[in-house]
């Protein structure tokens, strides 16, 4: 940062949504960067731990809480089933829907995914209190109920895929 980024910050410190946005951008750089030695992508460790906490969805609810179009997450999972970290079976109550789940080994890498996450958000946190990390915590979760109150206020969905 140089001295003419300092003057313009004090000057005009950056929008809560800009800072926002840049987080999302290191956030995602450095996952990244931690998942590819495992062989993924921070858009399928989303997918699959989704499937961890929630198995048995169709590949568009997946899209829905993976944050990513439909289009983009059936090529998403056929490359998850394919590397056998995903199954996907009729619904018995709608022959005409496949659901996804979690595999064995689906599991076994996300076990392995684990500590280089945790080590991602212990940094992120890692200059706050404890009490600080809990306040950030509930502040963001309180940004996403407002936010999702006014989009459905807007009448539009609050959760705008990524297609990446």
């Amino acid at each position: 940062m140089t001295a003419a980024d300092d003057d313009a910050e004090a000057a005009a410190p950056p929008s809560t949504l800009y800072l926002i946005k840049q987080l999302e951008l290191a956030v995602r750089a450095v996952m990244d960067d931690a998942l590819r030695p495992l062989g993924l992508t921070t858009l399928q460790y989303t997918a699959l731990t989704v499937l961890e906490r929630r198995g048995g969805l169709s590949s568009a609810q997946l899209a829905r809480r993976a944050f990513l179009r439909p289009q983009t997450m059936h090529v998403m999972v056929r490359t998850l089933e394919e590397r056998g970290l995903i199954s996907r079976d009729r619904d018995p109550g709608n022959r005409r829907v496949l659901v996804t789940a979690l595999t064995d080994r689906g599991r076994e890498l996300l076990d392995r995914v684990a500590p280089h996450i945790e080590q991602i958000e212990s940094g992120l946190l890692a200059d706050m209190s404890a009490r600080r990390g809990t306040e950030f915590r509930a502040a963001l979760r309180q940004g996403v109920v407002a936010l999702t109150a006014e989009a459905a206020a807007r009448g539009v969905s609050a959760t705008t895929p990524a297609d990446e």
